[in-house]
């Protein structure tokens, strides 16, 4: 899954500096669902980090 991830984003971050380079070409839908899609990378990253870091301190012995 990792491998397939980080395919994704350089595919989509390669078309966002594209959009960067010439502004006039694309849509605002373009524009808008390529912002969605980083969010919701953002959010998913921001899960499992959450989820590791909470896991790992559950796993501390406090005795």
């Amino acid at each position: 899954m990792g491998t397939e991830l980080i395919a994704m984003w350089a595919y989509l971050r390669t078309r966002f500096i594209n959009q960067l380079a010439d502004p006039d070409e694309g849509s605002v839908v373009e524009k808008v669902i390529l912002t969605a899609i980083f969010a919701a990378l953002a959010i998913a990253v921001g899960a499992i980090i959450v989820a590791k870091v909470t896991n790992k301190a559950n796993s501390i012995n406090l005795n």
